[in-house]
């Protein structure tokens, strides 16, 4: 008496039409003996296996085995091979049987092409506002002489004579026959005795074509675009391929890219960071307008609102970042006349209190002089807020 058919596929009775199919798929790959050579343990199961696949995916054989266990099933249920045609998918793939399973009828198969992969390198800005380039893709097409048959116009395909036009050839294994594609035609049916002189008989010969490429406007490293029917040709008239084009983008000199928001940073000098002052800042979109507030830190980031990168999905663009760096300008190049106030200025500082309105004067002095002295730092346009405030 077999066992219980839920417990060879490890189901319990209330499970699914797919759950029966996971399960013997799960096993038919793992005991199939192509994997198990010689291993008479492992054929066995294959062969439980497939018996109680073809009862539990029956709905009318499930039901009466329900009711009436094993004496519903004549002989025990029995091995089905038809039932492989379920898992062509899982048996071609795995083993390397091809399409047997749903080719029975012969006649060349139709094989689609191949996909293709093209990396596009795009600037900083071109990855921001989109481009439209134009690539030169090597790929395999139809021969024209042939039409992509393979044969000398004016002949045609031979039916093998090893396979007898099925492209497959019966093979007895164990308990069963297996079907494997026909090495001779290999799974196409038929033979090129006189092949086209163009293509040798392969149906497709190798071209540069020149493709317009739509990129949309925030595309970054790593984006992936999918065109459609732009890959190779496939056999015996078989549907063409995918390109998929990656896209790279090149760093830039001034910014640097998180996500939709730009990032650059600004030299300020002690007096403006003091006093506080109003400059230029480059951006993607030109120059904005940068208010720093007196009392600035190094380090201190402002935002301009809406001045980064398109967002792709549509919903706006990022913003722009700017980061204050401070600039200290060393002894070596400042004049004995700037030294001599920078001397002042800390003399007055040490002094506290006493001299504090003086210092005061002493330090819009200092800070007039440099003001005056043409030390201008360009940035970019826009108003400009904190980042710890936005």
């Amino acid at each position: 008496m077999p066992r219980d058919y839920y417990e060879v596929l490890g189901l319990e009775r209330s499970a699914s039409l797919q759950q029966v199919k996971s399960a013997y798929r799960k096993l038919a790959v793992r005991h199939h003996p192509d994997r198990n050579p010689g291993d008479g343990g492992a054929e066995e199961k294959f062969k439980e296996a497939a018996e109680a696949y073809a009862v539990l995916s029956d709905p009318e054989k499930r039901r009466r085995y329900d009711r009436f266990g094993h004496q519903a099933a004549p002989s025990g249920g029995g091995f089905d091979p038809t039932i492989f045609a379920d898992f062509s998918d899982i048996l071609g793939d795995v083993f390397g049987f091809g399409d047997v399973f749903g080719n029975r009828a012969g006649g060349r198969r139709r094989r689609g092409g191949a996909d293709l992969r093209y990396d596009l390198a795009l600037s900083f800005k071109e990855a921001a506002f989109g481009a439209d380039p134009k690539l030169r893709i090597p790929r395999l097409e139809h021969c024209d002489t042939c039409g992509g048959a393979g044969a000398a116009p004016g002949s045609g395909p031979a039916t093998c004579r090893t396979c007898r036009g099925r492209g497959q050839v019966q093979y007895s294994q164990g308990f069963f026959s297996v079907a494997r594609t026909c090495s001779d035609c290999r799974g196409a049916g038929t033979v090129i005795r006189d092949p086209c002189p163009d293509c040798g008989g392969r149906g497709l010969t190798e071209r540069q074509r020149s493709i317009q490429v739509r990129v949309p406007a925030g595309v970054d490293s790593g984006s992936r675009l999918r065109l459609p029917g732009e890959g190779e040709h496939g056999r015996n008239g078989g549907p063409p391929g995918d390109l998929y084009v990656v896209i790279e983008v090149e760093p830039h000199e001034q910014f640097v890219r998180r996500g939709a928001d730009v990032l650059s940073s600004v030299r300020v000098g002690y007096p403006q960071a003091v006093l506080g002052c109003t400059m230029e800042v480059e951006t993607l979109h030109g120059t904005s307008s940068l208010k720093v507030p007196p009392a600035t830190e190094h380090g201190a980031t402002f935002v301009l609102r809406s001045q980064g990168i398109p967002r792709i999905d549509g919903r706006g663009r990022g913003h722009h970042i700017v980061e204050v760096r401070l600039e200290v300008p060393a002894p070596r190049d400042l004049s004995e006349r700037e030294l001599e106030h920078v001397r002042a200025l800390a003399a007055l500082k040490e002094d506290g209190g006493a001299a504090i309105q003086e210092a005061r004067s002493a330090f819009d002095r200092v800070a007039a002089f440099f003001r005056g002295s043409g030390q201008k730092t360009r940035l970019a346009t826009g108003e400009g807020k904190r980042a710890s405030e936005a």
